[in-house]
């Protein structure tokens, strides 16, 4: 079976096509639980996002700030496992129609084996993996397990790449490049900087491919900001922290709802 790059490709299109940055939301598997990430993720559609991201949790997540952490703490504790990310990637998919990607560090896949990897998120019907930690020259056992099983390959590009690298990145990749607003690890912050900006001009210089802006959106007048140059809007440790605030599950699907409602009107700012 083959995954869902193109559906990928088409949401970010039709978005584009109608003039507003695509909404990608993001949430930790296993948080809270298996099934209840699987309904928060549903939620975060249902409100409006148009793509998820399914992180697999890790025990040293390097690029992650401390609400990201705490999430993937309570999933390793709940006993999470990798059948359970690419569970969590079928579900939300069957359930939303939407396209699914796993973001995950790079030695989980390893030892999974990557060919196994894929075939089991194609499978499941994601649409690609993001893999912040796994370096260019480095990856064509899995950008080739990826093309064969129709998943994209999402590098992460950041303000310090140089125009020579970014070339490099940009030319590996599919399906969107995922361009890390500022230095630093996943967290909201006060604003989303020029940083961001010119690393979105210098990054389409060298591609065609989507350019989407992750670390630091929080709300609606960030995301309003992020969407007048780029092609799409990431938000992650706001919807977490919208679920670790709820008092119980049902108040935090309506958290997570309400919040990716109101960053799909922040996306559709004039451009």
């Amino acid at each position: 079976m083959a995954g869902n790059l193109e559906l990928l490709s088409s949401v970010l299109a039709n978005a584009r096509s109608e003039g507003r940055a695509a909404l990608v939301g993001y949430l930790p598997a296993g948080f809270p639980t298996v099934d209840g990430g699987v309904a928060a993720m549903t939620a975060m559609i249902e409100g409006g996002c148009d793509v998820v991201e399914v992180g697999l949790p890790h025990s040293d997540p390097v690029l992650d700030g401390p609400v990201i952490q705490t999430a993937d703490d309570i999933a390793l504790r709940g006993g999470v496992k990798i059948r359970d990310v690419i569970r969590t990637v079928g579900e939300v998919h069957t359930a939303t129609g939407a396209p699914i990607l796993c973001m995950t560090y790079w030695n989980p896949v390893d030892r999974y084996g990557p060919e196994r990897f894929a075939a089991d998120l194609a499978e499941a019907g994601g649409a690609g993996c993001i893999l912040p930690d796994l370096p260019v020259e480095e990856s064509e056992v899995w950008r080739k397990a990826a093309e064969q099983h129709g998943l994209a390959t999402v590098f992460v590009v950041a303000p310090s790449s140089r125009d020579e690298r970014l070339a490099k990145i940009t030319a590996a990749g599919s399906g969107f490049v995922y361009a890390a607003s500022l230095m630093g690890v996943t967290g909201t912050r006060e604003s989303v900087g020029q940083e961001a900006r010119e690393l979105v001009e210098r990054t389409r210089a060298t591609t065609r491919l989507p350019v989407c802006v992750g670390l630091g959106v929080s709300d609606a007048k960030q995301a309003g900001e992020v969407a007048a140059f780029a092609d799409g809007v990431i938000v992650g440790s706001a919807f977490v922290k919208r679920l670790l605030d709820a008092e119980d599950e049902a108040s935090g699907l309506r958290a997570v709802r309400e919040l990716a409602g109101e960053l799909a009107e922040g996306v559709r700012v004039a451009r």
